[in-house]
C-alpha cells in the first residue's frame, strides 16, 4: 500500500490520533464515563496530547503504546494529515498491522476497555467521537 502522509511542518500542534487497523478491524477504546470528560463513555481511537518536542507521528505512536501496549512501527503508518480545530492543529494517522497483533494488546489505565470494531460500525456508531468518525471517513474516501 502506498504511503500518503503529509510532511510535518514543524509548527506547534496539540496532539495526534491513530486509527489502527488490526487486520480489517479498528482498535478502539471506550472512554471513561466521567461527567467532566468531553465525550465521556464514547468510543475513541488511541492518541492524545503532545509531550515535549515530539513529532506528530511520534506522539501518536507513543500514545498507542501507552494506551494499548502496542509498538506500532513507523512503516505500518499509511496515511496522515493535519487538521485544524480552531487555532489548534491536531494530527490524524492511519496504520495497518496484522490481526494477530491484537493478542499483544496490554490495555493501559485510560478508558474502560478496548475492542476491535468494524470500520463501518465505528463510522455509524452513535457513541463514537464525531470528529474522528469524520477524519476516518476522509481517509476512506481517499483510499477508495
Amino acid at each position: 500500500m502506498q504511503f500518503d502522509i503529509t510532511d510535518y511542518d514543524n509548527l506547534p500542534f496539540e496532539g495526534a490520533k491513530l486509527a489502527l487497523y488490526l487486520g480489517d478491524q479498528l482498535a478502539v477504546i471506550l472512554r471513561d464515563d466521567k461527567p467532566d470528560l468531553v465525550f465521556a463513555d464514547h468510543w475513541d481511537l488511541p492518541g492524545g496530547g503532545r509531550e515535549g518536542a515530539e513529532t506528530p507521528l511520534a506522539c501518536a505512536l507513543r500514545e498507542c503504546r501507552e494506551e494499548l501496549g502496542l509498538v506500532v512501527p513507523e512503516n505500518a503508518v499509511i496515511w496522515g494529515r493535519k487538521f485544524w480545530e480552531g487555532a489548534l492543529a491536531k494530527w490524524f494517522f492511519v496504520a495497518q498491522m496484522p490481526q494477530g497483533a491484537a493478542e499483544d494488546v496490554i490495555f493501559g489505565d485510560e478508558g474502560q476497555k478496548w475492542a476491535l470494531m468494524e470500520e463501518s460500525r465505528f463510522l455509524d456508531h452513535p457513541k463514537a467521537v464525531p470528529v474522528f468518525q469524520e477524519r476516518l471517513a476522509i481517509w476512506i474516501a481517499e483510499r477508495t
